[in-house]
């Protein structure tokens, strides 16, 4: 394409050979379309019931007092007119806006302003109405804000203007891509959108991630378990068992060798065990807590000690790893096993009384919903999962990629981390309704007790020495909850971190970076916000702290442990991690 004095000169051949294209990839959009899988609504939207007691409450407000409602309706009008003349920023900081054209265009300018103005008033409306509980009135906040992020100009070709000015400038060729990259989504997803956020070609694991040499030693229908070779001539006596979560892949923790936890934990001295978890289909429909517990904190545990030859191991759970962890921690504190040493938690919940955001989609609705699908289907699929927490996070994970691959036509970012977000997990029916019902929703481990296995458990029951790390801006595992649940445990040996940043960043922060820091304390505070003001502010990552506190906890140092020929089963990162379980 060129240009002169009368504005861009079109390849008049293109565009027309281009829009033949687009015409073709229509007619697969539809049969994508036609083939939708549909989900159940109990998975899709909260429960009615919501919906009818916040329109019972609005209409009484408008009965008792219309005078209200006609001023907030005078106010939108006027917001609209003072943003269209600009006569406030509140857009100025919002990615959304960001194009010059915003400004530059009157009916770029009026599209964003009307739009702003209904944001406010919406916003206005939410803030007045009474008569709803403060979890209701949570609810209602986030899903109104959901709606409003859906409907934002910027998402939509004929609002958005450099998705426009692109497709003039490419002669339609934008459009074309970002055509063929939505049918390619929707034809990978049965016919839903579920945007994908890398480029799903761009790595293999084993090959470009999880590439810490390692073998696996054992396997039973749970876990895979990888012990990693020693890169040092000699390590500490106690071993390190890592129990990542089953509802990720455990290769976060070793993406890239200069931002792996995994490498640089063997790096360190420590002879380190990982647990790799079997991606569940409805052959595991009934396996439970219990069974993850027994068939996999215990059974790993044993392992290790077995191979090392030691009488105790050190353990580290991340997330539900974590909470599953402290679980297991507590049951061998009742049945008197000394097999652990001391124990780290990542980002983990042990008291759901305030579970954040993810609270959200906890409530009876959605949990009846979740367990409908698993008694027909016999597991929760993986897309469900991974779809609600992208919803937690729609602008950055939903509606900006969307853009950038449907709108613009660019190619999905070739990013480790979005691929591993990508690669999510299934999880066994019993499992699913046991965590939701009695661990999230009942908060029995830190209230009345969770049976399980012949013992009622409590946070109190675990005495084992402690390091916690939790992230400022977590927002599965927020981190003042994950201090509450931390304080109620019962051993006298306890340390807790907070890192700078949100649930993986946090986590995936090595040394070298100095991006994210972090802050602890001696004291335990009556409230974790006064923990904080208390805490002392460090420069950088928190590993290498920790590596101190664990290898102060870990024995002396001896002859590195070579992998036993007679216990390999397989190179790592192993078979489990790569298996795509059947659909039925």
């Amino acid at each position: 394409m060129t240009t002169d004095q009368q504005g861009p000169s079109i390849d008049m051949s293109r565009l027309s050979g281009n829009l033949d294209r687009i015409e073709a990839l229509s007619e697969r959009l539809v049969a994508a379309l036609l083939d939708k899988r549909e989900t159940p609504t109990g998975l899709q939207l909260p429960g009615q019931d919501l919906f009818l007691k916040t329109a019972s409450t609005w209409m009484s407000k408008l009965m008792s007092d219309p005078a209200k409602i006609l001023q907030q309706q005078t106010a939108f009008w006027s917001d609209t007119l003072r943003y269209a003349a600009q006569e406030t920023d509140a857009a100025a900081h919002d990615r959304r806006f960001c194009d010059p054209l915003w400004e530059a265009s009157p009916y770029y300018k009026m599209v964003k302003a009307q739009f702003m103005a209904m944001q406010g008033a919406m916003e206005a409306t939410l803030a007045d109405l009474q008569g709803l509980q403060k979890d209701e009135k949570l609810r209602l906040d986030y899903f109104a804000r959901a709606i409003l992020d859906l409907y934002a100009p910027s998402n939509f070709l004929a609002t958005n203007p450099q998705a426009l000015t692109r497709a003039v400038e490419t002669e339609g060729q934008s459009l074309v891509d970002g055509l063929e990259n939505m049918v390619r989504d929707l034809e990978a997803h049965d016919g839903q959108f579920l945007v994908s956020l890398c480029d799903p070609d761009a790595f293999e694991v084993g090959k470009d991630l999880a590439t810490t040499e390692g073998t696996v030693v054992f396997r039973n229908r749970m876990f895979e378990l990888i012990q990693y070779t020693p890169r040092s001539k000699t390590v500490y006596g106690t071993p390190l068992v890592l129990f990542p979560p089953w509802i990720n892949k455990f290769y976060l923790l070793d993406l890239k060798q200069k931002n792996s936890l995994i490498h640089w934990i063997v790096e360190q001295g420590f002879t380190l065990f990982v647990v790799s978890w079997v991606n569940p289909d409805a052959q595991l429909c009934d396996v439970g807590v219990d069974t993850y517990i027994d068939e996999g904190f215990l059974s790993a545990i044993a392992e290790v000690k077995s191979i090392c030859g030691v009488k105790k191991v050190n353990v580290a759970g991340y997330c539900i790893g974590g909470t599953t962890l402290a679980l297991t921690l507590a049951l061998m504190q009742k049945r008197g096993d000394k097999s652990v040493n001391a124990a780290t938690f990542f980002t983990t919940l042990t008291d759901f009384s305030d579970s954040g955001e993810v609270g959200l989609f906890l409530t009876d609705d959605f949990v009846a919903g979740i367990e409908a699908e698993v008694v027909k289907t016999g597991y929760l699929e993986a897309v469900y999962i991974a779809r609600t927490f992208s919803f937690l996070r729609a602008n950055d994970l939903i509606y900006r990629p969307a853009i950038k691959s449907y709108l613009l036509g660019e190619t999905p970012p070739a990013f480790d981390l979005l691929f591993w977000n990508g690669d999510s997990t299934n999880l066994p029916a019993r499992m699913a309704v046991e965590y939701l019902r009695g661990l999230c929703q009942k908060n029995q481990f830190a209230q009345e007790g969770f049976s399980i296995l012949g013992e009622n458990l409590h946070l109190s029951d675990i005495q084992v020495p402690l390091c916690a790390i939790a992230c400022e801006t977590d927002h599965i595992a927020p981190w003042c909850s994950s201090y509450q649940g931390f304080k109620a445990m019962g051993s006298k040996d306890k340390s807790f971190i907070l890192s700078e940043s949100g649930h993986v960043a946090g986590i995936v922060n090595p040394p070298p970076r100095l991006k994210y820091g972090h802050y602890t304390a001696d004291n335990w505070s009556d409230s974790p916000e006064k923990w904080l003001k208390s805490a002392s502010f460090h420069q950088g990552s928190w590993w290498e702290r920790w590596g101190r506190w664990l290898s102060s906890r870990s024995g002396k140092q001896i002859a590195a442990r070579e992998i036993s020929k007679k216990n390999a089963l397989a190179p790592a990162p192993g078979r489990y991690v790569t298996d795509t379980p059947k659909k039925i």
